[in-house]
């Protein structure tokens, strides 16, 4: 078991050697993109990467405050659906009613990788091995997709 300080340094550290070996890897655009913390440019969706000590994951999470516009947010994933499975080569698991870990309710498109350890560097290379081609992907995706949300900004 770790303690709180060990745990926290070895996530950053997972969290920085992904960063470095993103760096060179430009978006969809041709741009230089900071892959851990991927800017949708509308508020309330973003693309998550997580990972802990059972598992792994990749998400799209739409955490508007409005139940009402978070619902459109998700109709109009769904009606993108086939192209995103598409470009991403897998199906992922559709939920649009969760709550996140501070008990706000969330919709989520996403998949996930167990058992892997964060906190184990032996597990890394499987971690990035994960989420590398799937955020590559989803960025592909957004760089078309992204026009269709322009009206709920």
């Amino acid at each position: 078991m770790y303690s709180k300080a060990e745990a926290t340094q070895l996530r950053q550290a997972f969290w920085t050697a992904f960063g470095q070996y993103m760096a060179p890897v430009p978006s969809a655009e041709g741009e230089t993109t900071n892959w851990i913390n991927y800017k949708t440019g509308i508020k309330h969706l973003y693309f998550r990467m997580q990972a802990d000590n059972r598992r792994a994951y990749v998400a799209i999470e739409m955490n508007h405050p409005d139940a009402g516009i978070r619902e459109l947010f998700f109709e109009q994933f769904r009606e993108l659906k086939t192209v995103l499975h598409e470009t991403l080569g897998e199906e992922w698991v559709w939920d649009p009613d969760m709550i996140d870990a501070q008990g706000l309710p969330l919709s989520c498109i996403y998949t996930d990788l167990s058992p892997v350890n964060v906190f184990n560097r032996d597990d890394w290379p499987k971690l990035i091995s994960f989420f590398k081609p799937r955020i590559i992907a989803l960025d592909a995706f957004w760089a078309d997709a992204q026009y269709t949300f322009e009206a709920l900004k």
